[in-house]
């Protein structure tokens, strides 16, 4: 077993540290949440955890760590008598992100449940994690119905596994740590909220803290064990200090005033419900024990807020977490303390060298070198952490323009001229479902039609490898026919392993919608491109509460960019959008021939994941850009083949019509013809005036050849 990174060895990172030693202090706080960009420590100060948490008094032999003095009534290897226990450390449980159900919640011997009506139940991580720590990395990633069981146990405390009328049920207490990169996705709103607290983190901008994080990596990776070694007596006082605030926490005395500000403080920022409250109560509380008190004071209240409610702020998933630190100040100095705050004392613990501010720290990040000179442990600091500007991304310089094409007439606003500085989006608004036809076999999502572990079941096969979901009638009836010739005498039936039939369930995938999104000069005028961000905004919102991938391409004047590659992250995807230019020509061909290359290269790295392309422009066709093709090719007849093209790889599209105006030329309904799929209005698209008519892109087939037959007639 490798030595671990020592806790008090991370540089910098206060608010990071300070989260976790909260927790420890207070395990009612309720978990954190560690959002920041990659190599920043997430993961090593939360596996260093462990190792200041005292150890946990056990019933000998129990599989569900029951506590000798309260054991659970319904433990699986009760019931346990009252005695002495056994003393172990404090577990942290990881639970990978491509975990199976049965994995997390554990597994019954199904052929031994059925055959002799035992239960023969195997544990799984929610139960090795019982009164400990379980700890998942890039939780943002983690599968649907995985947080769905998360959910429960977080909310009752216990796990419950049922296996056809046969259900065994455990304690499952337990402290919820998860760290994600905010790059590849959010999370859903029900599992944010579980989280006590959230701290964001980022790399120090200070060459001297830099520094330091590479000697302390160096030195951690030439000896590890004489590493921790040198921090040993750090370590030890820290933990010390979590035992001594562990015993005073019943003690601290919560008063009417530090009430009133915690209630006056969520109420002022408009948080959904009462687990904020609760939250910065139980955090407010360990603060004061952490720090020595037996009184909640104006300060602890303060960096509780801090802690608890940035995540429980977002209305929706592009709006940037954070709290308003002045208008905190403005809400808690309406409720001053009762009694004037006496002279600060000096820190019980001298601070080491690496404070200052934030820096990287452990294996993520690399931290190394030597101990403080001070020889106490590195105490978290309150000041708050700089938070990273989630796309800043430069904007590409705008290619020259293609030579002018004979058809269509470039109007005015596609001349030659200075780009158009970026205008906001409209207001996102309820669009209609748009769906991938067929049933898939992807990640689990809720957008089309797909074989998955979960949802209705839709018949029986034999299982491949192990069984997970019995198919109880198709077993019956398989076992059935046989029963004469193996001799049944009884009333039960003779099961046996051939019997077993595997129940097939059909539920909702995830995709990748790739965005292809015109921004030439024909839809620069200002009013219209805000509705087409507006559009394309309430698209990606959709996109991420159906839990899918997202790309974005552009076209305008000479050429077609990715502006951001196929991604979990909506939020990356809306700040590129919010600050997409507009102007130039429109080489349509371009954009379409770029979604055909990143759609080819999505479908050898993810070949399970079905895309959706949905193509937002009027269908005007200026320029080749660099679609390249035969030079007595009009741009028109360029951006036809390239849409042939994706139809012919069986690649589900959607035109989202942009025209506007008394005439209107009916280019997106041709273009949307060719990619074989329905064309949307702006105003069509959303979800109380389309009408159905997008449920499935397959049922557009005919509502596009008519459309199609009357653009031939206005022609």
């Amino acid at each position: 077993m490798s030595t671990p990174y020592p806790f008090t060895a991370v540089v910098g990172q206060s608010d990071l540290r300070l989260a976790l030693l909260l927790n420890a202090v207070s395990p009612a706080v309720g978990g954190v949440l560690v959002r920041g960009e990659k190599g920043t420590a997430k993961s090593t100060a939360v596996r260093a955890l462990s190792a200041l948490l005292p150890q946990v008094d056990i019933v000998s032999g129990c599989r569900f760590s029951c506590a000798p003095a309260a054991p659970d009534p319904a433990c699986p290897d009760g019931p346990h008598e009252h005695g002495p226990g056994a003393l172990r450390p404090a577990r942290m449980v990881e639970l990978p992100v491509g975990a199976s159900e049965d994995r997390l919640v554990g597994a019954l011997d199904i052929e031994r449940a059925l055959a002799e009506g035992v239960k023969a139940f195997e544990p799984g991580l929610l139960a090795d994690a019982h009164r400990g720590i379980l700890y998942v990395d890039e939780v943002n990633l983690l599968h649907d119905h995985l947080i769905d069981l998360l959910l429960d146990a977080a909310a009752m405390g216990a796990s419950y596994v049922e296996r056809e009328g046969v259900s065994v049920r455990h304690a499952a207490r337990f402290l919820l740590v998860g760290t994600m990169n905010p790059e590849e996705g959010e999370l859903r709103p029900q599992l944010l909220d579980r989280f006590g607290l959230t701290v964001e983190v980022a790399a120090s901008r200070e060459p001297a803290q830099r520094v330091e994080v590479v000697r302390r990596r160096l030195a951690y990776e030439d000896d590890p064990a004489g590493f921790a070694t040198r921090w040993a007596g750090d370590e030890h006082e820290v933990r010390a200090r979590v035992v001594a605030a562990r015993a005073l926490l019943p003690k601290v005395s919560l008063g009417d005033t530090a009430l009133l500000q915690i209630a006056a403080t969520c109420a002022g920022f408009e948080v959904d419900g009462m687990r904020a409250d609760i939250v910065m109560a139980r955090t407010a509380t360990a603060l004061a024990a952490w720090a020595g008190r037996t009184e909640v004071r104006k300060e602890d209240v303060r960096q509780a807020a801090l802690l608890a409610l940035p995540h429980r702020r977002r209305r929706n998933p592009f709006d940037a977490p954070g709290l308003d630190e002045d208008m905190l100040d403005r809400i808690l100095d309406e409720f001053p303390d009762e009694e004037p705050e006496p002279d600060p004392e000096p820190d019980p613990a001298p601070e080491g060298p690496d404070d200052g501010g934030p820096g990287d720290g452990g294996p993520d990040g690399g931290p190394g070198g030597t101990p403080p000179q001070g020889g106490g442990p590195d105490v978290p600091e309150t000041e708050r952490q700089p938070e990273p500007d989630a796309a800043d991304a430069p904007e590409a310089p705008e290619a020259p323009e293609a030579p002018q094409s004979p058809e269509p007439q470039p109007s005015a606003q596609e001349s030659a001229g200075p780009e158009q500085t970026a205008v906001r989006a409209a207001e996102p608004f309820l669009t209609k479902m748009l769906s991938v036809p067929g049933l898939g076999e992807g990640a689990s999502g809720r957008r089309s039609r797909a074989r998955t572990a979960h949802g209705r079941t839709t018949g029986a096969t034999r299982p491949r490898g192990h069984l997970t979901k019995l198919h109880l009638a198709a077993t019956i009836q398989a076992a059935a026919p046989h029963q004469k010739a193996r001799g049944r005498t009884g009333r039960g039936l003779v099961i046996r392993k051939d019997d077993l039939r595997q129940a097939t369930r059909e539920g909702r995938e995830g995709n990748l919608v790739l965005f292809v999104v015109d921004a030439s000069g024909s839809m620069a005028a200002r009013q219209r491109m805000g509705a087409v961000k507006g559009a394309v905004l309430s698209l990606l919102l959709d996109a991420y509460q159906r839990r899918d991938k997202v790309g974005l391409i552009t076209f305008r004047g000479a050429a077609a960019e990715l502006a951001l590659p196929p991604t979990s992250s909506v939020d990356a995807a809306a700040a590129r959008l919010e600050q997409l230019p507009t102007g130039g020509r429109t080489p349509l061909a371009a954009g379409l021939l770029k979604a055909h290359e990143v759609l080819r290269i999505e479908r050898l790295r993810d070949p399970s994941r079905r895309p959706l392309l949905v193509v937002v422009t009027d269908g005007r066709a200026t320029s080749a850009g660099n679609a390249g093709g035969r030079t007595d090719s009009s741009p028109r007849e360029l951006a036809g083949h390239s849409a042939r093209l994706l139809q012919a790889g069986g690649v589900a599209s959607v035109v989202v019509d942009c025209e506007s105006g008394p005439v209107r030329l009916g280019l997106a309904g041709v273009l949307a013809r060719d990619l074989g799929g329905p064309a949307v209005t702006l105003d069509g698209l959303r979800a109380d005036s389309l009408a159905g008519l997008v449920r499935n892109v397959r049922t557009a087939v005919s509502s596009t050849a008519s459309t199609d037959s009357s653009n031939r007639r206005a022609a």
